[in-house]
């Protein structure tokens, strides 16, 4: 069975919650597996570190990649993510609170599928993420991962 999981990448408590929450709230009951840096990530996508032996078959059917992370930023996890074969089609979404032009500029150049500012308001931030949770997991139609 093709797993609908969701890799959330998120150093912010408070985002992580509402992202959560958002989620819960539009009856998105996928798995979520949450990693809080890019180390994190890095190492969960390619089974490395704290994730050795995990089993690589299994790879989100998206990744909501913040920005502004420790150790490795969202930028260097985009682009390691797309120079690997095994990870290269994932869509990977920015899920950033930046609104600096650059950053999606960047986002869009390293290849990001999405690039969406988180709103402020619970509402607003409920509304952006059903919206994606219907588009990325209900109608999307996601390359094979190899």
């Amino acid at each position: 069975m093709e797993s609908k999981m969701i890799l959330i990448v998120e150093d912010n408590a408070r985002d992580e919650a509402l992202t959560l929450r958002a989620l819960k709230k539009c009856n998105i009951m996928n798995e979520v597996v949450v990693v809080r840096d890019g180390v994190q990530a890095l190492d969960y996508l390619f089974g490395t570190g704290a994730y050795v032996g995990r089993d690589l078959q299994v790879m989100p059917q998206i990744i909501l990649l913040d920005l502004k992370l420790p150790k490795v930023d969202g930028l260097q996890v985009l682009q390691k993510v797309r120079a690997d074969e095994r990870t290269r089609r994932l869509p990977v979404v920015m899920f950033t609170s930046s609104s600096e032009e650059e950053d999606m500029i960047k986002s869009y150049d390293l290849g990001a599928n999405s690039y969406v500012r988180k709103p402020v308001d619970f509402e607003a931030f409920v509304d952006a993420t059903k919206q994606l949770g219907l588009y990325w997991l209900v109608l999307n139609q996601s390359a094979p991962v190899k």
